[in-house]
């Protein structure tokens, strides 16, 4: 199991801040593909990704226990 957390409106679209999944071993571009198959509404094209709190690629494979984040743009002004 992996754990996925969710910041700004991702967290609002899937009404949680994290959630499990039996994902592990599987690259974050197919944890992404995954979440938005699940979760038709979740949209992840333009989110940066941390795996254990490190920025990581669409490449970068997620192993059992770790911990992935999805952090959308922020802006402000």
């Amino acid at each position: 199991m992996i754990e996925i957390f969710f910041f700004a409106h991702l967290q609002e679209v899937m009404g949680k801040q994290k959630l499990s999944a039996p994902l592990a071993n599987q690259c974050v571009a197919d944890v992404k593909k995954w979440l938005m198959i699940e979760y038709p509404l979740m949209s992840l094209a333009q989110v940066m990704s941390a795996v254990n709190e490190e920025f990581a690629t669409d490449d970068t494979i997620v192993k059992e226990g770790d911990t992935i984040a999805f952090i959308p743009p922020i802006s402000g002004g």
